[in-house]
């Protein structure tokens, strides 16, 4: 599994529509040291935010999650990103629609890609969503930090009408069906 600097801290890859809601979901989470906002799975070098919303650079927004392995699993953390999310529509999550919504999961090494097979292929044998799923299952490759407004969007500006209309909802469903794996409000970062 990647990890960062730290020994106990690995990266997961994932994209679920709009970084501020994909951000909010894991900053909530036990064992989840660092989230950041940002752009994956395109070929523009260092692209900007209009750049990412022409829909043409090919960039998805993403979230690195950095993790403690010990505390949350790769696994706990897919189950959470595919309950969080729609993962069954093409480049669209609610009202965002283009490519840069699109479900992915960015692997950075082949037990992750294994393990999101498995994950895939169980939720799909079950029928839990109702429709395929249609998430791109990619290998990492180069992460660019989105600008800094964009970093912790969600927790500067809890009143914002998209935070309001589209997260909230979003972090009471984590808040309800995954409450045990949720921070302490002394364990936060």
């Amino acid at each position: 599994m990647n990890t960062d600097d730290d020994r106990n801290t690995a990266v997961a890859t994932l994209a679920g529509g709009c970084f501020w809601c994909t951000e909010a979901v894991f900053a909530e989470l036990a064992g989840v040291k660092r989230v950041v906002s940002g752009y994956t799975g395109g070929s523009t070098p260092n692209p900007t935010y209009e750049q990412i919303c022409q829909g043409n650079t090919g960039h998805a927004e993403g979230v690195e999650v950095h993790f403690d392995p010990r505390e949350v699993s790769y696994r706990e953390l897919l189950e959470v990103f595919f309950a969080t999310h729609d993962p069954t529509t093409v480049d669209r999550q609610g009202h965002d629609v283009g490519t840069q919504y699109r479900s992915a999961v960015f692997v950075h090494d082949p037990q992750q890609r294994e393990e999101a097979e498995r994950v895939i292929a169980e939720f799909e044998a079950e029928g839990l969503f109702g429709s395929p799923i249609v998430t791109e299952l990619a290998d990492a490759g180069p992460f660019y930090p989105a600008e800094p407004y964009h970093q912790r969007f969600y927790a500067n500006n809890p009143n914002y009408g998209y935070c309001r209309a589209v997260i909230d909802p979003k972090l009471a469903s984590l808040r309800r069906r995954y409450s045990e794996r949720l921070r302490t409000p002394a364990s936060e970062a």
